[in-house]
């Protein structure tokens, strides 16, 4: 594929929060850009204000002619989109060039050096966070995000004077083989997408494959104790990180005020007196392992410690909403069990002594038939669960299967009931609540302003 020669690229799944960022990367590049999603979002809606042409209903007719010339249009699909839609079903019978999104990420590592965090949980925060420190300092980068950046508002950064991208490396359908990176930090190898993967040591053998894609002048930043064996390159240099040992950690750690501070040790340079811009304790394991990406990619200690302070997060991850004595209220993408672990302790470090209650929505049949008892497991750790239906996003449903297997698992006096998402805001209305958290990956998001307007004023 020569991206000179491309005039038109159309996405299958335009709406993704992965794929969007390739819509706005070619919109910038001058080229007519169209696509399909099944459902209008509000990134949908700012894609289309960008200049995406993008429709909802899977039909071949409603295709812009622009985008039905083989020899100028690109095709590019999410992993996600059943093998029988239409449109893919008829851009492949018309002999189109298709690549999956990964695949155009990969072609991008090829001219540029990639920056790539992967990981069962943490990839988004970590890689917006070394995207926000190597754009605040003289170095630059271009950045492919898994979520939308506060400070920007957006999921894409460009710079016309960085060779450096950074891209969050997803692990769903073997999707970050396609990537060569330069440098990558690995966060968690935490079983998932079992669907994909049957076992454990699947999984793990797709993070080993991966990390033989490391370019041989590259760098592994592992975090510590991961039972993950690299198989790096000759010429790669392998660093290990975590919150308090490894080449890269934190001491000192403290909170002031509401704010934490630590010392950041690296064999790059120390950096005394951080302060953290998004004050929760699992973003001290994510700063290190950012701070260690722009460090490897130039960024001084100076313009590190300036620019932590002002990182203000991703939306949806541990974004608080409403934040005073009477109620607190934050939204969080966590819809792994581990994910849940540390973001439920994350929040009673900071409450340890008021009431949390979460409403989780469960994300995938599979996941859930799959974790049941674990997620019940990291549930327990809150004073009250509110379970929703499951989220089926790609799947149909399995027999047997639904948020009922996590509700009779969890700790026997926890409080707990279930309802669906279209009663929520009833629920909560009749509830007095101290500490409350949305979880989940689905479309909980969509009654986050509801909620908010129902909290703000108590």
């Amino acid at each position: 594929m020569n991206i000179n020669t491309i005039q038109a690229v159309y996405f299958i799944g335009a709406g993704g929060i992965g794929m969007s960022a390739l819509v706005r990367y070619f919109l910038s590049k001058g080229k007519k850009v169209g696509g399909y999603d099944r459902t209008p979002s509000e990134l949908t809606e700012k894609l289309i204000a960008e200049g995406a042409d993008i429709h909802y209903e899977e039909n071949v007719s409603l295709i812009p002619e622009v985008f039905l010339h083989p020899e100028t249009t690109l095709v590019v699909y999410t992993p996600a989109i059943p093998t029988n839609h239409k449109e893919l079903v008829y851009f492949q019978e018309h002999q189109f060039e298709i690549h999956k999104r990964a695949q155009v990420l990969g072609m991008l590592t090829q001219t540029e050096k990639g920056m790539c965090v992967a990981g069962t949980h943490g990839k988004t925060t970590t890689s917006t966070m070394a995207a926000f420190l190597m754009d605040h300092s003289h170095v630059g980068c271009n950045a492919f995000l898994g979520g939308i950046s506060k400070n920007y508002q957006t999921n894409l950064l460009l710079s016309d004077k960085s060779d450096y991208v950074v891209i969050e490396a997803d692990e769903f359908d073997r999707s970050f083989h396609w990537l060569t990176p330069y440098a990558t930090v690995i966060t968690a190898t935490d079983s998932d997408h079992l669907d994909i993967y049957g076992t454990h040591e699947a999984y793990l053998e797709s993070f080993r494959k991966y990390t033989s894609l490391i370019r041989p002048d590259g760098y592994l930043i592992i975090k510590e104790g991961l039972e993950l064996k690299p198989d790096v390159q000759p010429g790669v240099t392998v660093y290990t990180y975590s919150t308090e040992k490894g080449d890269f950690h934190a001491e000192n750690i403290r909170i002031d005020d509401g704010e934490i501070y630590f010392d950041y040790i690296s064999p790059l340079g120390n950096i005394t007196n951080v302060q953290l811009g998004v004050p929760v304790f699992v973003n001290i394991e994510n700063g290190i392992a950012a701070m260690a990406l722009a460090q490897i990619g130039g960024a001084t200690t100076e313009e590190i410690k300036a620019a932590m302070p002002q990182f203000r997060g991703v939306d949806r991850r541990f974004d608080f909403k409403i934040k005073n004595s009477h109620i607190v209220f934050l939204s969080d993408y966590a819809h792994h069990p581990e994910e849940i672990r540390q973001s439920v302790s994350s929040i009673r470090k900071l409450y340890p002594n008021r009431k949390i209650t979460a409403v989780f929505q469960p994300h995938l049949y599979t996941r859930t038939r799959d974790f049941y008892q674990d997620f019940a497991h990291s549930l327990s750790l809150l004073d009250e669960v509110i379970l929703l239906d499951i989220y089926p996003a790609r799947e149909a449903p399995i027999p047997g299967v639904s948020s009922q297997l996590i509700y009779d698992n969890l700790r026997p006096g926890i409080e707990k009931s279930m309802c669906s998402k279209e009663q929520i805001m009833e629920v909560l209305k009749n509830k007095k609540l101290d500490v409350l958290i949305t979880l989940g990956a689905g479309d909980i998001d969509n009654y986050v302003p509801q909620i908010y307007e129902l909290l703000k004023d108590r």
